[in-house]
């Protein structure tokens, strides 16, 4: 089988709510008539990226197609679900043209770039490229990349700071891993912050790379489709932080969910959840809840104190009204008693 009869393969990569859900929306409904599917990886059990999706599906993406893995890493668990779910997307009547899968914004993609070189799907797919997400305003901030002034000056107060945080290091290995960089959320970044972000991949950059700035997701779709890099057989141009491991850990991150009630009035959820993130550093928060009165579901999107919400869609006839976020920070920041009692008000005892 030569490679030009292998099923293309996107793998879309980048840090927490840095839009790639919002990106794979645009693709679905502007697929330029390839026939698209889509695999979706949550970092927690409360799929709500897969639901977005598919609530957003077209005859070219129909539901069927949308595939959803929570609660774990897909190159982490080839053979138990990775390989099955590619398996049966390829089997679908009529095939698709081409996957896309989205990956956990706590994902390293270089792993999961390994996983293609697995036997029973080697041959009939390839990965098209690696397109990778960066929220322009939190690199300009030096929030998801190392500020080599700031760190600089911590190391002079304090000299046991030698090493750097997680989140950077994941921040890294997406843009090394990376065919391209799309430059989210520019308008909230300024002229300015985008400059630094630039500046901050490209020294992040193994390789010079195309930085294309996207609002709202909507780019062409001849841009970042068909780039047909083949990534599986051009790893070592991919440098990683974790290439002389034998495996890669998640410890250093951790989600919960937390329960809640019908809502009065979504704005003090939003002062709350903008006091989490304040408070006790959490990087994520993202669910629905149910709001007093209203017959529609609410969305709600947070990265740290930036929260987003919509009502996306009506409750179904006997679902029940109930309120699920999924939290999610670095390990020791999830403290699950303080992030009930700030999202809640209702103190729960920690285990």
């Amino acid at each position: 089988m030569s490679d030009l009869s292998k099923l293309p393969v996107t793998v879309i990569t980048g840090f927490l709510g840095s839009g790639k859900t919002t990106l794979i929306r645009h693709l679905m409904q502007n697929p330029q008539g390839k026939r698209l599917a889509v695999v979706v990886n949550e970092f927690g059990d409360v799929g709500v990226d897969g639901e977005i999706l598919k609530s957003c599906a077209i005859p070219d993406c129909p539901e069927e197609n949308i595939m959803e893995l929570s609660n774990g890493c897909i190159c982490c668990t080839v053979a138990d679900d990775f390989i099955p779910t590619i398996e049966a997307l390829m089997a679908l009547e009529p095939r698709p043209d081409h996957i896309l899968i989205e990956t956990s914004g706590l994902a390293l993609p270089k792993p999961l770039l390994k996983a293609f070189d697995w036997p029973d799907i080697r041959s009939r797919i390839t990965v098209d490229g690696v397109i990778a997400l960066a929220d322009a305003e939190a690199v300009a901030t030096g929030r998801f990349a190392p500020d080599v002034a700031r760190v600089d000056a911590q190391r002079m107060a304090d000299d046991s700071i030698d090493h750097e945080t997680p989140l950077s290091e994941v921040f890294e290995d997406q843009i090394s891993c990376a065919d391209i960089i799309l430059l989210t959320k520019p308008d909230l970044a300024g002229a300015d912050g985008i400059a630094r972000a630039r500046e901050i991949i490209a020294a992040e950059a193994p390789r010079p790379l195309p930085v294309v700035e996207v609002a709202e997701g909507v780019v062409d779709v001849r841009v970042i489709l068909g780039l047909e890099a083949a990534a599986e057989d051009d790893m070592d141009a991919r440098p990683s932080h974790h290439d002389e491991a034998d495996d890669h850990e998640h410890d250093d991150f951790e989600s919960i969910v937390v329960e809640l009630p019908e809502q009065a009035d979504p704005a003090d959820l939003v002062t709350r959840i903008e006091r989490l993130a304040n408070e006790k550093n959490i990087l994520r928060v993202k669910g629905y809840v149910p709001v007093a009165g209203k017959p529609m579901r609410l969305l709600v999107q947070a990265v740290g104190a930036r929260v987003r919400h919509q009502f996306d869609r009506p409750w179904k006839p006997g679902e029940m009204r109930r309120g699920r976020l999924v939290v999610i920070a670095e390990h020791d920041d999830i403290d699950t008693a303080a992030i009930n009692d700030i999202l809640t008000g209702t103190p729960v005892a920690a285990e």
